[in-house]
């Protein structure tokens, strides 16, 4: 509902004074308005009527008293006097003379050179009017006699009980949703994170309580996400910290210093490198879409990468083939896409066993790109297919520093393709695990 400029300064502390405010006002001008448009019929329509009527009664008037004299005269305006009841007509000359009784009667004359004239003094209502020639006016004094304040009563009584009526259906409609909503943010701000808002409205009101369900939706997932990656940051520094307090203890009594800064070093490599993937992970959640955003070669990015990983998989002893081919182009950023399957190419490289294949298959339709990479390992359990994707998480808890990564390499990629759109899934090939990338190309709608 719209509300005027002066209203929304107005400091009121609940909308549906505000709603109350507005219908009243609105209905005033309404009266405003209507009376306006009364007064403008009353002088275009009405007056002009009765200017006529009045020209008749003068004329009728003239005519009587010149083929009857005074006596038709007084006859016709007494008969006047009984059609209109209660109003006194006279015929006076243009000094004001009353032709019947010979008495001045000046005073119901309008002041010159009006000709005509509808007024209202001491309580009593008079109109005069003028003939053509200017000799004779026709005037008539009357009281009133306007309807009794308990004929409009009832109307004023229905209009306030539909005024109230319209109050209540507003606030119930408007105001009480409105509040539902500010309640259900304010215990969102205070923590509860689980609280949403049922609407199944179609209007502005219901849009507003979906917008703060995603919100909420969104934030919730992030906050939760970010709570338990700064627990498993906790943790997962826990334990090279505390080898590391350790061998800077056995550095300082060892007698083979070597030995102590070499497990020195491959602490302090793990925590680098831990330090370096929560660094991607936080560069990934800053908003990336607007970050080096530009159309991107699907192809160009695999072939990158099938570079960059070729020496780590010859170290490994094992290698990297490709099947498919690639045309289409991606919306999005280059270096977050690379990571995302570079960290997948790399997990496929890490656990597959010497002198066996990671094969890369890479394949696209009309709406999207997809990008396949499948290892010959051991494969993970049904049940940890979609945890792997979870920041540090393990198929093998206790693998020592040197086993695996930071357990972070899947959850940046699959943060970096939710980024632009895609989705990341991970199945069991039987041997071995079988990691899908879908990226939606640029002719692709993407969702909101």
């Amino acid at each position: 509902m719209y509300l005027p400029e002066w209203l929304k300064r107005l400091p009121m502390k609940s909308l549906y004074y505000g709603v109350l405010l507005a219908m009243v006002t609105t209905l005033s001008f309404s009266f405003l308005v209507f009376h306006q448009i009364s007064d403008r019929m009353q002088k275009k329509t009405i007056d002009p009527a009765f200017d006529r009527i009045d020209e008749l009664e003068l004329e009728s008037a003239r005519g009587a008293m010149t083929s009857g004299g005074a006596k038709a005269l007084k006859e016709y305006l007494t008969r006047l006097d009984r059609v209109f009841g209660g109003s006194s007509h006279y015929l006076l000359d243009a000094h004001g003379i009353d032709v019947v009784s010979g008495e001045n009667r000046a005073a119901l004359l309008p002041p010159p050179p009006r000709s005509q004239w509808r007024t209202r003094e001491n309580g009593h209502y008079v109109r005069s009017h003028r003939s053509p020639d200017g000799q004779y006016w026709i005037s008539a004094v009357g009281v009133p006699e306007g309807p009794h304040i308990w004929t409009y009563l009832p109307f004023y009584f229905l209009l306030i009980g539909a005024t109230g009526v319209l109050c209540w259906l507003a606030s119930a409609g408007v105001v009480s949703p409105i509040r539902r909503i500010a309640a259900s943010i304010a215990l969102f701000g205070q923590g509860n994170l689980s609280v949403r808002v049922r609407t199944g409205r179609q209007d502005e009101i219901g849009q507003l309580g979906r917008s703060f369900n995603q919100m909420a939706e969104r934030l919730e997932r992030l906050i939760v996400s970010e709570r338990r990656l700064l627990g498993d940051i906790s943790h997962e520094l826990r334990s090279p910290l505390a080898r590391l307090k350790f061998a800077i203890k056995l550095a300082r009594t060892s007698a083979d210093g070597n030995a102590a800064l070499d497990r020195i070093e491959r602490d302090v490599n793990r925590i680098t490198s831990l330090v370096a993937d929560i660094v991607e992970i936080t560069f990934i959640e800053g908003d990336p879409a607007v970050q080096g955003t530009g159309i991107v070669r699907a192809e160009d990015i695999v072939d990158e990468v099938i570079r960059d990983c070729a020496v780590e998989a010859e170290i490994r002893g094992c290698r990297i083939s490709v099947k498919g081919r690639l045309a289409g182009e991606v919306l999005g950023n280059r270096e977050l896409l690379r990571r995302a399957v570079e960290n997948v190419l790399r997990n496929g490289i890490r656990y597959s066993p010497e002198h066996s294949t990671v094969e890369v298959s890479i394949a696209e339709d009309s709406r999207a790109a997809m990008i396949a990479v499948r290892d010959y390992g051991p494969g993970v359990p049904e049940d940890a297919l979609t945890k792997i994707f979870d920041p540090f998480f393990r198929v093998e808890e206790a693998r020592d520093a040197t086993g695996g990564g930071s357990g972070l390499g899947l959850s940046i990629a699959k943060r970096a393709v939710q980024v632009h759109h895609g989705a990341i899934t991970a199945e069991n090939a039987s041997p071995g695990l079988r990691v899908q990338i879908t990226i939606p190309l640029c002719t692709a709608s993407i969702p909101n």
